[in-house]
């Protein structure tokens, strides 16, 4: 499992990225948005690393999708005052359950 810490900042840096992302959509400036790229940069440098240590392409790429996926929603809701509808929330609902199902051994 030494591969979970890399994905972990894989999430942490993609999110940061979608951040400064969206600033920057709505602010301009070429900070926000070297800021945005140089996240991404250092986000898929930790992808690399959980491969290498065993996180799998399959199961890596669905966590990371899953959780990146969520938290944004979240970070939209939340910081950006986005909305989200009931099928989306059920999409999130089940997205919570896949993870769950990926961690789980028989």
């Amino acid at each position: 499992m030494k591969w979970i810490l890399p994905i972990s900042l894989l999430i942490i840096f993609e999110l940061i990225a979608d951040i400064l992302a969206k600033e920057w959509s709505l602010h301009k400036g070429y900070t926000l948005a070297g800021g945005a790229l140089i996240s991404y940069l250092i986000a898929n440098s930790f992808w690399l690393f959980a491969l290498k240590n065993g996180s799998g392409l399959a199961r890596g790429a669905v966590i990371f999708s899953l959780a990146s996926g969520i938290i944004a929603v979240v970070l939209g809701v939340v910081l950006f005052k986005e909305e989200v509808t009931k099928i989306q929330m059920t999409g999130m609902i089940l997205g919570v359950i896949s993870i769950g199902l990926i961690f789980w051994n028989d």
